[in-house]
Formats: C-alpha cells, sequence, structure tokens
C-alpha cells in the first residue's frame, strides 16, 4: 500500500510540475518570439531563420524556470494533499514523516540531475547553434528592410539612409556609406529597388553619383543606373561566441589554466587547444557562468524540502495558515538568494567557497532541523 501512496505522490508531482514547466516556458518564449521578430523584419531574415533561432531559445527559458515551477509545483501539491485531507491517509497506513521527507530528496536528485543536464549540456549547445545559424545564414534584402528617414546598419560595413520608400518597394534620394580597403565610398540615388540577379541580392540605383576616398585621394563619377552588390557582404550580426554558449569543459580547463589549478581537470588539459573568450579580462564572467551552471542546480533539493514544513502541521490547527505563508516566503527567499549571490562572485577564486558551498550549508540545516523536530515528535 505504501507504495502505491508513493507513486501516486509521485505522479501528482511529476503531472503537475512538467504541465506547469511546459505551459510557463510556451508563454515567456511566445513573447520572446515576438522579439525576434526583429530578426526577421529589421535584418532582411527569412521565417526559416527566425523559426530556427526562436526554436533554439526555448531550453535556456526552460532551465531558467525549472527551479522556481518545481517549489510552486510542490508546495501546491502538498498544499492541495492536506486541504482534501489525503495526507491523513499516509499517516494512517503507518508512512513515516522521516521517510516521507526522503522520498522528495530522492526524487530531488533526479530532477537535479536534469537541470545540471539542461544547464551543461543542451542549453549551451542550442545557444551556440542559434548564433552559428544566424551568423551563417543569409539576408532576404528583396523583403525591404530598410525603414525610411533613418540610418541602416544591418550590413556589416554598410549604412543605408532613404528619405522615402513607397508601395512598388522603391527608395527615393537614397545615402549609401560602404567602408572598403583604406577608404571609404559615399553614393547618391534619387531612386533604388531591391533586387535579385541570379539569386544574389541587388541594390539597383537610378540617376546619382559616387564618390570614393582612398588613401585620401578622392575620385568621384556619376552614373544613369548601377548595381550595388550585396551578396558577398556580411550581416552586422554577432559572430563571436559568448561565453554563454561556451562548453562547460571548455570553461573548466580555462579557469584552470587562469588559476593554474592542477588536479583531475588539468589532465585533460590540452595546452595546445585554443579556447575562446578564456583571457585575464573575462576571469569574472567565466566565473559567474560556472556558478549558473555548476551551483544554482543544487538548490532544487532545498525548494523541494522546504514546502514539507506543511508537515509539521494540519489545517486544523491555528498555527497551520502561519506555516504556510513562512514556507511560500521562505522558498521566495532561496529563489532570490540563490540568483543574487552571483553579484558577489569575485576574480579571487578562494573568495567564492562560501559562495560554492552555500547550497548544501543550507540544504544540510534545513534536512537536520527536519530530522531533529521529526524525530523529536515521536
Amino acid at each position: 500500500m505504501k507504495k502505491l501512496l508513493y507513486r501516486k505522490l509521485f505522479i501528482d508531482y511529476m503531472s503537475f510540475f512538467f504541465l506547469a514547466l511546459i505551459i510557463s516556458t510556451l508563454i515567456i518564449w511566445i513573447f520572446q518570439a515576438v522579439n525576434f521578430l526583429d530578426i526577421m523584419i529589421e535584418d532582411g531574415r527569412d521565417y526559416d531563420v527566425y523559426i530556427s533561432y526562436a526554436l533554439l531559445n526555448f531550453p535556456k527559458i526552460l532551465s531558467r524556470l525549472l527551479p522556481f515551477v518545481l517549489f510552486f509545483s510542490i508546495y501546491f501539491i502538498l498544499t492541495r494533499y492536506e486541504q482534501n485531507n489525503e495526507l491523513i491517509i499516509f499517516w494512517n497506513f503507518g508512512v513515516n514523516k522521516v521517510q516521507f521527507v526522503n522520498f522528495i530528496l530522492k526524487l530531488s536528485i533526479f530532477l537535479l540531475v536534469i537541470q545540471v543536464f539542461l544547464t551543461n549540456i543542451i542549453v549551451p549547445k542550442s545557444l551556440n547553434k542559434a548564433r552559428s545559424f544566424l551568423s551563417n545564414s543569409n539576408i532576404d534584402f528583396v523583403g525591404n528592410f530598410i525603414k525610411p528617414k533613418r540610418f541602416n546598419d544591418t550590413i556589416k560595413g554598410v549604412t543605408i539612409y532613404s528619405e522615402k520608400n513607397d508601395e512598388d518597394g522603391f527608395l527615393y534620394n537614397l545615402y549609401i556609406k560602404k567602408n572598403i580597403d583604406n577608404g571609404f565610398e559615399l553614393t547618391y540615388a534619387k531612386k533604388g529597388i531591391f533586387t535579385k540577379k541570379n539569386s544574389a541580392p541587388v541594390l539597383i540605383l537610378y540617376d546619382g553619383e559616387t564618390t570614393r576616398n582612398i588613401n585620401q585621394k578622392l575620385t568621384n563619377f556619376n552614373f544613369s543606373k548601377s548595381d550595388f552588390l550585396l551578396a558577398n557582404l556580411d550581416a552586422n550580426t554577432v559572430t563571436h561566441p559568448k561565453t554563454q554558449q561556451m562548453n562547460t569543459m571548455d570553461i573548466l580547463l580555462c579557469v584552470s589554466r587562469l588559476y593554474k589549478v592542477t588536479g583531475a581537470i588539468s589532465l585533460f588539459n590540452n595546452k595546445k587547444k585554443q579556447i575562446i573568450n578564456c583571457s585575464t579580462d573575462n576571469k569574472l564572467v567565466l566565473l559567474k557562468e560556472l556558478y549558473k551552471r555548476l551551483i544554482v542546480p543544487f538548490y532544487i533539493p532545498i525548494l523541494m524540502l522546504i514546502p514539507y514544513l506543511l508537515i509539521f502541521t494540519s489545517k486544523e490547527k491555528s498555527n497551520y495558515s502561519k506555516i504556510k505563508l513562512t514556507a511560500f516566503f521562505t522558498g521566495i527567499l532561496i529563489i532570490i538568494f540563490s540568483e543574487g549571490v552571483i553579484r558577489f562572485v569575485s576574480e579571487e577564486l578562494f573568495r567564492n567557497f562560501y559562495i560554492l558551498f552555500s547550497p548544501f550549508f543550507i540544504f544540510f540545516i534545513f534536512y537536520l532541523s527536519f530530522i531533529f523536530r521529526l524525530n523529536s515528535k515521536t
């Protein structure tokens, strides 16, 4: 019978948790996906790039929400069990409250592993894939990404200004500045339109002139029609990987190099391997990223344990509402603490030990308090 009770509790926990996690992630992802429309509209990207980029950001949102949703799920299910007198069933069938607490801790280890897998493998890979996908994609210039009366610098090294446009896609009074070797090129045209020739984007210009400044020497020529080729130009987007897109092992190897740490990590340290963003100027960012990936997930057992303060009392007792509020706000404080303590991460490695051990210290305080109080009642 105990196995059936635990199985039902497990199913209730997980079904509500995963449903709440997916729904909340989808809501935030939809709002964020709307912001990503700029990638398609202002940068002239096509729909495939937009959809792929948005989808690849989904794991990041999911991993960020997981601890929050997990705490609220456990809190909600336990509250509902108490309101429906279902917890009494556990006690009547001889379920020990210490065993009841240990059950949630075993479950927390499983979810801890999932979160570590997400933050250290899935999320960095998906973010790096999104970056590379965006940087390697083509720009759909025919989609008319130029905004009138605005300096448009979507193309790297090129700034385009247009006074107005019409419904047929024509741009009027165009000014184009293009950076070239040892100088720059300025072009004015009365009219222009984007099109494609041999699948390559081209801006056709009419009635204008071009001035080149190369090595401080000016040349000028007029034209009635000219093709401004865009096929070999890059988008003005970030192509260099950020720290959050780095492989976790690379970050660990980089930190071991920067701090000259010897040990297990150094055994895998290929000194010839070039690691991006591995510089003394980036020390603090690297340490903060490691904190988010390797330390924050260990707050999950604490967040799953806090709602179990509710088993110390019952809804019939006068202090039930007080303990209910205490459990809720304690969980909120732990969430804020786990996210806020990152501000105290220091470049001096040994000063971060108290941050490294803080989730373990907090957990043992809570767990020992639970065990002591539960045993004192027996």
